[in-house]
């Protein structure tokens, strides 16, 4: 359920008045940045983004249902690459792996370009970090450490240039283009699996022992109402614990297991997402979509009814 905790390492508190640098690294290791499930209940928004693609997610949002029917009957035109009518396994993993990938290089190329203004083969940790942190200098200590809810700049600081110096293949200390893709998005890069690991133990390891004890792990997902009863889905996830993350049955989690739990080995997300719709939308169960019910399950694909009649971010051309 709470498969993508490891995910999203997205510091929202605000410390005193001074703002925040931008955080442009969203551990995105899964296929949206919104939890599959919620409660167990099955979260549409999480199908919204792998389908769509984050960027179009929201352009959806912010549209009238006529419309973005519309639209999603022509991205649909766009899956079906064989043009038979019919959306198979295939295409369908193929888009949700194309929207992925267009996120991450439409980041990385606005990072880079906002990073490295002068277009430089390279990017200097010195020249990074003093962008993004050169504000802590004025800071005070009890500022740049913190609430004491968790949140730090130093160690916001700290994790990036771990992560800086796992995506610098050539130790230069300088990151090119792809070294830089590798760090803003290590969930996308082979060689970044053990820096994932290591942060998301310390996200969840509270005690900073090492490892991950039963209520550390409940803890990340659930804090209790004061006298309520624990939900039925928090009984499960101890028992998942119990059963499955703690392999050696010592009663916490430590590296290796974190890492089978958060990176399972041939795990392939598109795969399973796109199993996952056809499974909810494929009312013949002949394991393939038409147009007509990926439109019936409208929900499914692009969000609930649009709430947001804002200003459209549409990809014109593409519509």
């Amino acid at each position: 359920m709470k498969f993508l905790i490891f995910a999203c390492v997205v510091f929202c508190v605000v410390v005193v008045a001074v703002p925040k640098p931008d955080d442009k690294r969203p551990l995105n290791h899964d296929l949206s940045d919104v939890e599959h499930f919620q409660n167990q209940h099955h979260n549409p928004q999480y199908d919204h983004e792998a389908f769509l693609g984050e960027d179009q997610a929201k352009t959806f949002d912010q549209l009238p249902p006529e419309e973005s029917r519309r639209r999603l009957g022509i991205i649909v035109d766009k899956i079906d690459k064989d043009s038979n009518g019919f959306v198979s396994m295939e295409e369908l993993k193929d888009w949700i792996r194309y929207t992925q990938n267009r996120y991450i290089e439409d980041d990385v190329e606005r990072n880079w370009n906002q990073n490295n203004p002068e277009n430089m083969d390279v990017l200097s940790w010195d020249s990074y970090q003093k962008q993004m942190y050169g504000f802590i200098d004025e800071m005070d200590d009890k500022e740049s450490e913190g609430d004491g809810e968790g949140f730090s700049y130093k160690a916001m600081f700290r994790r990036d240039r771990r992560r800086w110096n796992h995506a610098d293949i050539d130790r230069d200390d300088a990151l090119n283009r792809t070294e830089f893709r590798a760090f803003l998005h290590p969930e996308d890069h082979p060689a970044m699996k053990d820096v994932i690991v290591v942060e998301t133990m310390e996200d969840i390891d509270k005690d900073k022992d090492g490892k991950i004890s039963l209520e550390e792990y409940i803890g990340d997902m659930y804090r209790p109402d004061d006298g309520s009863e624990e939900p039925e889905w928090v009984q499960n996830e101890r028992e998942q614990f119990t059963q499955y993350r703690d392999t050696n049955k010592d009663g916490i989690m430590d590296l290796d297991e974190v890492k089978s739990w958060i990176i399972p080995p041939d795990f392939d997300h598109a795969e399973a997402e796109a199993r996952h719709l056809i499974f909810e939308a494929d009312k013949d169960a002949d394991e393939k979509l038409t147009k007509t019910e990926i439109l019936g399950k409208y929900d499914l694909f692009v969000g609930s009814q649009a709430t947001d009649f804002g200003e459209a971010l549409a990809r014109h051309d593409e519509f």
